[in-house]
């Protein structure tokens, strides 16, 4: 799909702020206030936004801490994958699920509360799971940056 410099122009002023009224967005933008919104509904048509959401403050909500887990599975049968899959969109710690290359299957990206909270997570849940053969754990230091704007 091909974006022209004022699409894309508005697209990265609706990733930096979504939320700003439609006349500062065309401002920004040097648009017709009119042409911003059916811009911004033909790019929602089309798919290009995915969706409209507020981004939380994880340190207010009880999820401080953020851990990276590489996980294996027991096998790669359709049966394993789809119930590795389905654990995952089931836990709302799980942010983020990625199929990977390299020496593990997955990656998660888990956003809990503390050390203690993910000790319980990783035993009761992710390690008693018949799909999981391993997982290796790094916890997050310091998060250095953090965006959903893609680059364009």
């Amino acid at each position: 799909m091909k974006f022209n410099t004022s699409d894309r122009k508005l697209l990265r002023e609706l990733q930096r702020d979504g939320n700003q009224p439609l006349a500062r967005i065309a401002k920004n933008c040097a648009m017709a206030q009119s042409t911003v919104w059916r811009k911004i509904q033909e790019f929602e048509a089309r798919g290009t936004i995915l969706r409209r959401v507020a981004l939380l403050s994880p340190a207010q909500l009880d999820c401080k801490l953020t851990v990276l887990a590489a996980i294996t599975l027991t096998d790669h049968s359709e049966k394993v994958v789809s119930g590795f899959v389905e654990l995952a969109r089931r836990h709302p710690e799980i942010v983020e699920c990625l199929s990977t290359s390299g020496g593990s299957d997955y990656r998660l990206k888990i956003r809990i509360g503390d050390v203690e909270a993910y000790e319980a997570f990783l035993t009761h849940v992710m390690l008693r799971s018949p799909f999981v053969k391993e997982v290796h754990s790094s916890f997050v230091l310091k998060e250095i940056k953090s965006t959903t704007e893609l680059p364009i």
